[in-house]
């Protein structure tokens, strides 16, 4: 896909991955339909969306409503006129063991709130952002593409059972739509990051970093702009669907 002219939604858009996402599509002409909580300010992505003289405009929505989903989208094709493709990037993290044991009693365990919390977003916001995506693809009959942001937590992260669980299924709706959506031009793939430098791992003490780091052999985390280079690439190669790119720098869990 030649990005110049499409129009690509980044969901989670305000900061982080989602920032940089939405750059790296404006750069390539796109314009961009930016998707995060009602609220949020949006004003720093609008402005990387700009300096690249790109059209941008933002939505606040929350992805697991379904309701706002589908006004959500839409809005889009009314202001755009068009719908080329989507990132799920939106996520949160609730992190707790499943059980808490000392001396053999157990002293804490995972809520079902922090539990639901993640899978409403990470996992239900995937289903209704891309099936909504989807639908509106497949009437205005221009194919295009759907990117899921899953997680090199997919493999198991201890302290993760609520998240590890959503990236998991996310990486494997990726492979359900790229089989199902084929038939309408719509290609679907999936990126799966490895520990990535962000705002929330700036807050945390260099001493639990330098844990983070010391087992990824490239030696360092990646960076949002590496991830969205992976992601411009989906789009731009017609004949990659239905597979993963994992981005971990080499890590294993």
């Amino acid at each position: 896909m030649d990005l110049k002219g499409k129009t690509v939604a980044v969901t989670g858009a305000a900061r982080g991955i989602g920032r940089s996402l939405a750059a790296a599509f404006a750069a390539a002409g796109a314009e961009l339909a930016l998707i995060d909580i009602p609220d949020i300010d949006m004003g720093e992505t609008l402005a990387a969306c700009s300096a690249h003289g790109a059209r941008a405009r933002g939505y606040g929505a929350n992805v697991a409503d379904e309701a706002q989903v589908a006004a959500t989208f839409d809005r889009i094709v009314g202001d755009f006129g068009r719908f080329d493709g989507i990132v799920n990037n939106a996520g949160i993290i609730r992190d707790a063991l499943l059980l808490k044991v000392k001396d053999g009693a157990v002293t804490g365990r995972m809520s079902l709130a922090q539990w639901q919390a993640v899978i409403d977003v990470n996992l239900t916001g995937v289903f209704l952002c891309g099936r909504e995506a989807a639908e509106r693809m497949v009437r205005l009959g221009n194919g295009g593409v759907i990117i899921n942001i899953s997680s090199i937590s997919r493999h198991g992260n201890v302290g993760q059972s609520n998240y590890t669980a959503a990236k998991a299924g996310v990486a494997a709706l990726a492979v359900v739509w790229a089989r199902e959506l084929a038939r309408y031009g719509i290609r679907v793939g999936a990126i799966a990051p490895g520990f990535t430098h962000t705002s929330i791992l700036d807050a945390m003490k260099p001493e639990i970093l330098e844990k983070m780091i010391a087992p990824v052999p490239m030696g360092r985390l990646a960076e949002p702009a590496e991830i969205a280079h992976a992601a411009r690439f989906i789009f731009e190669n017609d004949f990659f669907t239905g597979r993963i790119i994992d981005l971990d720098g080499g890590l294993r869990l």
